[in-house]
């Protein structure tokens, strides 16, 4: 699980971050070895994910302030 966590978290950040905290629980309770590998699923997955929402979030406001000026020199409004 824990190897799942790092190939998810380089691939898709969800699945990092899902496998991981399975990981995770999975090697407290059994002791097995992987805490590494697991946590760094973890946070590769963290940080995947909010790089990609910094990403839409970035688009979706240029998106909107563009969208703004221009409809605002269509009607002749000024900004």
């Amino acid at each position: 699980m824990a190897i799942i966590a790092l190939v998810g978290g380089i691939l898709t950040g969800v699945v990092g971050i899902v496998c991981g905290h399975i990981a995770l629980n999975q090697i407290k309770r059994t002791g097995e070895d992987g805490h590494g590998l697991a946590l760094a699923g973890l946070i590769i997955g963290y940080v995947f994910t909010a790089v990609w929402v910094g990403i839409v979030l970035f688009y979706l406001l240029y998106v909107l302030v563009f969208i703004g000026i221009f409809g605002a020199v269509l009607v002749g409004s000024s900004v």
